[in-house]
């Protein structure tokens, strides 16, 4: 059984907040309701507890885990998996997420980033079939941002698990994704696939000859691809000269 304690737990997505600020004590062996309209953060809120989403601030405790270590194994030990396992499952999430020296730090005192790292931990150590990510580097620094991406993208290959990635980020999605479909309004516009590589661990990196019909954007620029699935592209250039006839010949 556990005890789950929420402190201040906060969910914003974009501009929009789903959860702001709640606290409160799940009691160990309690059947405890969340209730309310939809759309009142209810579910994004048991989302968070459950390790699928990752709470923008705010503190989930499992039993009174206060440290990273215990915050990971718990999905772990509530499913009733030996010791053992738990501990080497544990220990390789932390390596791989890079938290392995902070695993008997308390949770409370970490930086939104490492939290992040942390509840991505809980989240991974599942092994499960299928992984939904929304922004999962967010909180993090441009360079430990490339260094997880490549982390994650390595994860993947190794678990051989499904991965749906939710970003805005144009270069992260082209560094890890195999295929890329770009949104716009609600409405899908472009399809773009990764060429196989021949070699299972080789990343080839976008060709040079990419089509604006059949690459996303990678220009700064908010707006969608120039050129979206069913239009056509504008040619501003001019029109090439005609030759002039040649004379006629003389009889």
């Amino acid at each position: 059984m556990a005890e789950i304690v929420i402190r201040n737990l906060r969910k914003e997505f974009g501009a929009f907040t789903a959860v702001k600020g709640s606290s409160f004590t799940i009691r160990d062996g309690e059947f405890f309701m969340l209730l309310g309209p939809s759309g009142c953060g209810k579910t994004t809120t048991l989302r968070m507890i459950a390790g699928l989403e990752l709470p923008t601030s705010g503190e989930i405790l499992i039993d009174g885990e206060e440290n990273v270590r215990k915050n990971i194994a718990y999905p772990l030990v509530s499913q009733g998996v030996p010791k053992a396992e738990v501990q080497r499952k544990v220990a390789e999430v932390a390596k791989i997420l890079r938290i392995d020296h902070m695993l008997d730090k308390p949770v409370g005192g970490l930086s939104g980033g490492d939290r992040q790292r942390v509840a991505l931990g809980r989240a991974i150590v599942r092994n499960p079939k299928a992984f939904m990510m929304d922004e999962p580097l967010g909180a993090l620094d441009a360079e430990f941002r490339e260094i997880m991406a490549e982390e994650l993208r390595a994860l993947h290959d190794r678990m051989h698990a499904t991965t749906v990635y939710v970003t805005h980020d144009q270069l992260e999605a082209m560094q890890m994704g195999d295929k890329i479909v770009v949104m716009n309004h609600g409405v899908v516009e472009q399809f773009w696939e990764k060429p196989r590589s021949p070699s299972p661990n080789s990343r080839n990196p976008p060709p040079a000859n990419w089509s604006s019909a059949s690459a996303p954007n990678t220009s700064p620029s908010p707006t969608p691809p120039p050129c979206a699935a069913g239009s056509k592209p504008s040619n501003t250039s001019a029109p090439p000269r005609s030759s002039p006839s040649p004379p006629p010949s003389a009889p």
